[in-house]
């Protein structure tokens, strides 16, 4: 992912490609038809016709859409958008903030939220495995729960953790930051299922897809006594920490195709 900001370039013109050109890409990379979704995917907000600069990113914030006018960037690019269905739909207070910000300096607003989650390569929870050293079995063995989202497999350098402490110590180590554990049963770990963000829900499947471990976002209340009663680890390691890497990704790999300037700024959130 870039560092630089189109300051650093000076006076020279900037490569540039159309809005549709790019939400196009996003579209083809991403396949937003196949989803039943909890929002729109694809473009939220219209901005300029023309993008040069992308600011990657969680969550559709203030502090983001900040930081993106910081920058001087014309397109925002994130998993959490601004529309989610059972909105009432009134532009009032949070709403009304950001979209002011947008519009006030022309920026488009693209955001792709199951559909990230998804991506075989770029996506959150492939990314979220490369992160943590885990890899995905091959073919239908790699995937679990609605809509295949769920990975399952095991670490990639072929070592099986020796169970849910170390391998939840090398999760906090990886993300920087303490997880939840809800130890199963003190065994080797050879199949490891992962979902990022507020997943706790594919937990059942997971078990019944025969995992060991299970790696997501939140946990909520029942999922404790389902990882006592069934022998089977839950680590909740932050529904934000495990979602960082996908918008980055994707953002990245898109601009490189239009030789866009791109940057991915990470809003701390504890959540």
């Amino acid at each position: 992912m870039s560092e630089f900001t189109p300051s650093a370039l000076g006076s020279k013109a900037l490569p540039s490609v159309s809005r549709q050109q790019l939400l196009s890409r996003f579209d083809q990379l991403l396949q937003p038809e196949r989803f039943k979704d909890y929002g729109p995917n694809g473009l939220q907000v219209e901005g300029k016709p023309q993008v040069s600069t992308i600011v990657s990113g969680v969550t559709a914030s203030v502090a983001l859409i900040e930081a993106a006018v910081e920058r001087g960037a014309d397109a925002i690019f994130v998993h959490h958008g601004l529309f989610w269905r059972g909105q009432d739909g009134r532009v009032t207070g949070w709403m009304r903030q950001r979209l002011a910000l947008l519009l006030a300096h022309d920026i488009n607003l693209l955001a792709y939220h199951l559909p990230l989650d998804a991506h075989p390569e770029l996506g959150n929870n492939a990314q979220l495995g490369q992160h943590l050293g885990l890899r995905a079995f091959e073919g239908e063995a790699g995937r679990f729960g609605e809509g295949q989202l769920g990975f399952m497999g095991g670490r990639a350098d072929g070592r099986v953790p020796s169970g849910p402490r170390e391998l939840a110590d090398g999760i906090e180590k990886a993300l920087g930051r303490s997880v939840t554990l809800v130890a199963g049963r003190n065994e080797p770990l050879r199949t490891i299922a992962w979902c990022t963000g507020g997943a706790q829900g594919y937990f059942e499947a997971a078990i019944a897809a025969g995992a060991q471990a299970f790696i997501t976002g939140e946990i909520s209340e029942p999922q404790a006594h389902y990882a006592r009663e069934m022998g089977v680890s839950f680590i909740a390691c932050g529904h934000h920490a495990s979602e960082r890497y996908g918008a980055a990704a994707v953002a990245a790999c898109v601009a490189a195709e239009f030789g866009l300037v791109h940057e991915f700024v990470d809003i701390d959130n504890p959540a």
